[in-house]
């Protein structure tokens, strides 16, 4: 049996898991849901994820596991993608806590509104872009002195940043400020294995 993904072609949450799976060359079988109709959701998902949430997977032994960090942490785990130490794992947390707690809520949520004419006010809009904007200013902090990585090489901390961060065009922001991430971006573009979010 297969690795299942409940998936979202457009969710960069959903990415995070397709790129990491990419990397891995780990075939899944994707499940297309709506991020917009979630009717289904409960019936798809209820005895799988008790959040009802975008990514789910479906483990090749029928263990389900929710939430795009807890999966990315998964599969990583013993291979180069997450580092050994302790110290370095750690540093790997503080950096996907801050894109659930800090950056996710603004510019995925921004993007989404964007894309999906969901933008409650013009007001509501521009106040998650001026999160979004914080975001990236700690962001651009954490690349400076030229650091290539957020944490010791590329690791999920980088993927799961990356995902909504290279699309932040679609949430109406602008990173011509931010030369640090703009390189960054390109290094994870590059790697071996990656994976556009449309593919």
């Amino acid at each position: 049996m297969a690795v299942v993904l409940y998936d979202s072609a457009v969710s960069g949450n959903c990415y995070k898991v397709r790129l990491l799976l990419a990397l891995l060359g780990i075939e899944c079988d994707r499940r297309p849901l709506s991020v917009v109709d979630k009717s289904d959701r409960e019936e798809v998902l209820g005895a799988l994820n008790p959040g009802l949430r975008v990514p789910t997977v479906v483990l090749e032994d029928g263990r389900p596991l929710g939430e795009s960090g807890a999966i990315l942490w998964y599969f990583a785990d013993g291979t180069r993608y997450l580092p050994t130490d302790p110290f370095e794992r750690a540093k790997v947390l503080q950096w996907m806590f801050f894109e659930q707690y800090s950056h996710e809520p603004y510019i995925a949520v921004a993007r989404n509104w964007i894309m999906h004419d969901l933008a409650p006010s013009a007001e509501a809009l521009a106040e998650r872009q001026r999160g979004s904007y914080v975001a990236l200013d700690a962001l651009e902090r954490g690349l400076a002195d030229g650091r290539d990585y957020l944490a010791n090489g590329y690791s999920i901390a980088d993927i799961a940043l990356y995902a909504y961060t290279h699309v932040a065009h679609q949430a109406g922001l602008a990173l011509e400020a931010y030369p640090g991430i703009r390189a960054w971006l390109d290094r994870v573009a590059s790697q071996p294995g990656h994976v556009p979010i449309d593919a």
